[in-house]
């Protein structure tokens, strides 16, 4: 299959157009490089020996995406990351955070329709769950009063494509509720590139430890918790990239209009301090950090019930946190 992979230089769309190529199928990356890098592409190219399919532009822009329609005849679904993602940039700028996650959807939809492509594959989150009444959280669970602005584009982009599905548009789609990515492709070739400081753990604690950044602060060691600090589902970003894979081969599956959601995680936590000292242990190396007081609207524990998507697309985690931190230092190291 042909598929259009909107932001696909990022961190989780790079590393899912590399799984796309390697189960046979053509990637069509889409991307304006607001939170990515052009040199991306060369790696891209590099691990998969071969050329990468490549539109610049941003997809709030219709005609931009109808000409990548037009020239890439036989499209058969996308997979939608363009998005902006830094929860305290959403609650400094929350117009902007609005006008693109929504816009870049709508768009996409309408672009879909009217072209007779039928399957999407969005980029959601497990912060649609807020602060939940317990763990691990399944798809039941009811979605929360969003903490950022971030995080209620994801619950109202959700609701925009189940209305879409089920508004008669010959749209399928599956919402993808991901926990929290991490690691690099093994190569060491592409990975998390934060632009400034980073706004998630591992490449804080990738860059504390490259002496990037004088140290590490831990928000929080008082949580109800088995050592004091925050737990969270971490997941290899190639696991992640390849749940997209089964996610689409199971929409061109149906025959009528569909819609639905799953969680994408290991269903188990790992706290925080266990990540730095395993990610010590596992690369030889010091993290240097120090102990803060707990971030306004930080939880205490956060992790997923996977059943649904391991039962009904096949797909579990493979790779082990171990080989997550292994990974993602071998990513650092390849920048620094």
């Amino acid at each position: 299959m042909k598929i259009l992979v909107t932001g696909g230089a990022g961190f989780i769309g790079s590393h899912t157009a590399i799984e796309l190529i390697s189960k046979g199928h053509t990637p069509v990356i889409a991307d304006n490089f607001s939170n990515s890098e052009k040199w991306i592409l060369g790696r891209l190219e590099e691990i998969s020996q071969q050329e990468i399919i490549f539109y610049e532009g941003d997809c709030s822009d219709g005609n931009f995406l109808a000409e990548v329609f037009s020239r890439e005849k036989n499209i058969a679904g996308a997979i939608h990351f363009a998005a902006k993602k830094a929860v305290g940039e959403s609650m400094e700028k929350p117009l902007i955070y609005y006008k693109n996650n929504l816009l870049s959807l709508i768009v996409l939809l309408e672009t879909m329709q009217e072209f007779g492509v039928k399957n999407l594959v969005f980029s959601s989150s497990a912060t649609v769950y807020g602060e939940p009444g317990s763990c691990p959280i399944p798809e039941t669970a009811p979605r929360q009063k969003a903490a950022s602005p971030y995080g209620n584009t994801k619950v109202i982009c959700e609701d925009i494509i189940s209305d879409s599905v089920f508004g008669g548009k010959n749209i399928s789609a599956i919402s993808l509720r991901y926990f929290n990515p991490i690691g690099a492709h093994p190569s060491g070739l592409i990975g998390e590139l934060p632009i400034g400081i980073p706004n998630n753990l591992v490449p804080y604690v990738t860059q504390a430890a490259a002496g990037i950044r004088e140290k590490l602060t831990v928000f929080g060691n008082d949580y109800p918790t088995p050592d004091g600090s925050g737990v969270r589902d971490f997941i290899h970003v190639v696991d992640l990239a390849q749940a997209h894979i089964k996610t689409l081969e199971y929409l061109e599956k149906q025959n009528t209009p569909f819609y639905d959601v799953f969680n994408v995680g290991t269903g188990q936590g790992n706290s925080v301090l266990e990540i730095i000292q395993t990610f010590e242990k596992v690369n030889g190396v010091e993290v240097p950090y120090e102990i803060g007081p707990r971030r306004p609207g930080d939880i205490a524990t956060c992790f997923a019930d996977p059943q649904k998507i391991e039962k009904t697309l096949g797909w579990k985690t493979e790779k082990t946190l171990e080989e997550s931190l292994i990974d993602a230092w071998k990513w650092q190291n390849y920048l620094t």
